[in-house]
């Protein structure tokens, strides 16, 4: 059985609330390495939404989920089709 590596998960993760709906905010690389940060954004019915590019910093990446709430809404979240969902 393969082991998981452990993430390092950035200060900037966590639940995000606005217009009435949460979700959370997932931005994590690999422990211990300087390596590019992922994110995935869980909805409150447990949707992953999953991001295909990697971030340079962990800042990027939440600007970037911050962009798509400005630009979509939050509520862009909950549109999404039955399973992952990449961005």
């Amino acid at each position: 059985m393969t082991k998981k590596p452990k993430l390092e998960h950035s200060e900037l993760a966590g639940e995000f609330t606005e217009d009435g709906v949460t979700v959370l905010v997932d931005i994590f690389r690999p422990a211990g390495t300087n390596g590019d940060w992922r994110m995935e954004v869980v909805t409150q019915d447990e949707s992953l939404i999953e991001w295909e590019e990697p971030f340079a910093t962990d800042r990027d990446a939440f600007d970037e989920f911050l962009a798509t709430v400005a630009r979509d809404g939050i509520r862009t979240f909950l549109d999404e089709e039955e399973g992952p969902s990449v961005h």
